[in-house]
């Protein structure tokens, strides 16, 4: 996928990520990346992807954000960034 060309990765939504996700902060803990999950009620009345994971720092140059409808869509998303950015996530 071609960064900037506003198209977003197509994400496995039964790879059981979601069970992963704490496993997967407390990785990127380790390696030096403050990262964060979080759910905005506000946008998921709205209709909007409530769901958003944040992170920086350690090996990452600069900061990345992926948002998603689920919590597994969320984090199938930041798992691709991390990845993308280089980062190998043990998942």
């Amino acid at each position: 996928m071609a960064k900037g060309m506003g198209r977003r990765p197509k994400v496995d939504l039964d790879s059981d990520v979601e069970d992963a996700t704490v496993l997967i902060l407390e990785w990127l803990g380790e390696q030096g990346v403050s990262a964060m999950i979080r759910v905005d009620a506000e946008r998921m009345c709205d209709g909007q992807p409530a769901w958003t994971f944040a992170a920086s720092g350690g090996p990452l140059e600069g900061e990345m954000r992926a948002d998603g409808a689920s919590s597994a869509e969320c984090m199938g998303r930041a798992l691709f960034g991390l990845r993308e950015a280089g980062l190998a996530v043990p998942f």
